[in-house]
């Protein structure tokens, strides 16, 4: 079938144009830009007034970290214009490994939105972790052929990469043998440390929070992915980079996203409205999600409104706005005028669904099971930056005259990490300042990136009533006060995921941050995506994992009380 958009105002991302030209489409493909007036279409829409750009593309998501499966996930984002991502399945394969792999490979087939896959790169992150899973080089070579895998994802480990850890280069060698991109993972890493990181051959990076660090991975040849997540928002601090040469060389991304601020700020089509509200010109910031995305991964027919390119088209309403009115996906419309067409959802075969499930394997815990002895005058404390998954440490001396060291007037609170693939019962206890309760406790299997369960409490009661019950809900976030359970969001999908739609897994969401509200905690802040990336020891300064304390910059474990 041959649909043709007529008189449209065509935004080309090879020239940096707004002209007005007629598109051909013929089956899933453009086949002419310009004068086609006198072509006799089955279809032809009269776009007059209207814009035309190519469908969005996010270079750098975590499925899982949306909380929803592939299909629910599509079905939230093709409204917004996206049209493909590329997914790196990381946080599942902490789980169930290679099985989780092929689960969301599994899942997301068919789907009109292209799910493209970076293969997890560490897993687990570091030494400190103790994931559900550890996956080799050799684990990874199968995913390879695959043709939707166009990378090696995060390589989060710069500490191996730099001093040469053998497995870690094997999976770089491996990446470059299959000619795959090397994603980067690298937060505030500069100079001689980034110089070789970056000879490695690690070609991007995601974690730039500030316009010097992206400037000096820019300048060394890496492009730089512009994040606007849930928890870590750094576009604003970043717009420069819509700016001359830069553009050409970064991307789009959200990385972490949960549903309900998906559902209500939108997905990359958000992040083109910020920057052009902040003044950046439309086209550019179109080019930032669409060409500079599928060109640096190598995906040769999409990213363009251009012959021989796939038909996956938006067409809208305003620019400044970046109102989307219709969404073409493989020359089919599925999205218009408010309305998203019904498909059918991928199902993995029943051995991989047993294997992602009944994750959760934690013996009831009680409040001895958070407690601690000083053995200093000082203890050490994580503290929270709003909007940043970046924290800092103090040293604070604590009253530990009742055995709890808990200060809910100053704001520091306990936290804890419990092991939960293996049953080893293996619990890392700290303190926190900045996440905000008041009273009661929040729990979660959320927990970066080796997802094991973690807990924040004004109470070491309200700590263990949430913990045993995330184990009977197999996975997923409580909140508790008094005892009792005030509010939770089952996920038993490893752990991570619900199999609900977007719009039930907003509203569960919600209900779930104003149960924490009540606890305490401002509503302008995510508890549970903060309090996710305490335990990624991989991203500066100081985390926690079930070993205990890290020491993000010494990549090294460190004792809880300091004289």
């Amino acid at each position: 079938m041959t649909t043709l958009l007529k008189n449209a105002n065509l935004i080309n991302v090879f020239t940096n144009e707004i002209y007005k030209s007629d598109i051909l489409i013929d089956g899933q493909n453009i086949v002419g830009v310009g004068d086609y007036s006198d072509y006799l279409a089955d279809v032809t829409v009269e776009a007059e007034g209207k814009f035309v750009c190519p469908g969005l593309i996010d270079g750098h998501i975590h499925i899982e970290s949306t909380m929803l499966m592939p299909y629910a996930l599509s079905r939230a984002c093709i409204p917004h214009g996206t049209t493909a991502i590329v997914a790196d399945p990381h946080e599942i394969a902490n789980v169930c490994g290679k099985d989780g792999i092929r689960f969301m490979i599994e899942s997301s087939v068919g789907l009109p939105f292209d799910v493209y896959v970076a293969l997890p790169s560490c897993v687990p992150a570091t030494p400190f972790d103790e994931a559900g899973a550890v996956l080799s080089a050799e684990d990874l070579e199968e995913f390879y052929s695959h043709p939707r895998v166009v990378a090696l994802g995060e390589m989060m480990n710069y500490v191996g990469v730099n001093f040469g850890f053998k497995e870690v280069h094997q999976k770089i060698i491996h990446a470059k043998i299959n000619k795959k991109i090397i994603n980067g993972h690298a937060p505030l890493l500069s100079g001689k440390d980034l110089d070789k990181y970056i000879s490695a051959g690690i070609r991007d990076d995601h974690e730039c929070s500030n316009i010097d660090e992206a400037l000096e991975k820019l300048r060394k040849g890496q492009k730089i992915m512009i994040r606007q997540g849930s928890a870590a928002t750094n576009l604003m601090d970043l717009l420069d980079l819509f700016d001359g040469a830069y553009a050409d060389r970064c991307m789009l991304v959200s990385d972490d996203k949960h549903p309900s601020d998906l559902l209500k700020n939108g997905h990359l089509d958000n992040s083109i409205k910020m920057a052009i509200h902040a003044g950046k010109d439309p086209v550019t910031a179109i080019k930032m999600a669409t060409i500079v995305p599928a060109q640096h991964f190598g995906l040769s027919d999409v990213g363009a409104v251009a012959p021989g390119y796939k038909a996956d088209v938006l067409i809208l309403d305003d620019l400044n706005d970046f109102k989307i009115n219709t969404v073409i996906k493989n020359g089919e419309v599925v999205f218009e005028n408010g309305d998203l067409k019904p498909y059918s959802a991928p199902v993995a075969p029943e051995s991989l669904q047993a294997k992602v499930t009944s994750s959760v394997k934690v013996a009831p815990l009680t409040r001895k099971n958070f407690k601690v002895r000083p053995t200093a005058s000082k203890t050490r404390v994580i503290n929270l930056s709003k909007g940043s998954i970046l924290t800092t440490e103090t040293q604070e001396v604590l009253n530990f005259d009742k055995g709890s060291g808990i200060s809910v007037q100053d704001d520091i609170l306990k936290v804890a990490v419990i092991e939960r693939h293996h049953g080893t019962q293996h619990i890392g206890i700290g303190f926190v300042k900045g996440a905000g309760l008041k009273k009661g406790a929040i729990a979660s299997t959320v927990s970066h990136d080796s997802h094991n369960l973690i807990v924040i409490g004004a109470s070491e009661e309200d700590m263990a009533t949430a913990c045993n019950r995330i184990t009977e809900i197999g996975g997923g976030l409580v909140a508790v006060d008094g005892g009792e359970i005030i509010g939770e969001m089952a996920l038993p999908i490893a752990g991570l995921m619900t199999e609900v739609s977007a719009k039930e897994a907003a509203e569960q969401h919600e209900k779930m941050v104003n149960s924490v509200q009540k606890l305490g905690v401002p509503n302008d802040s995510a508890p549970f995506m903060n309090m996710a990336f305490l335990s990624l020891p991989v991203i500066p300064h100081i985390k926690i994992t079930t070993l205990g304390l890290v020491d993000v910059n010494s990549q090294s474990i460190v004792d809880l009380f300091v004289d």
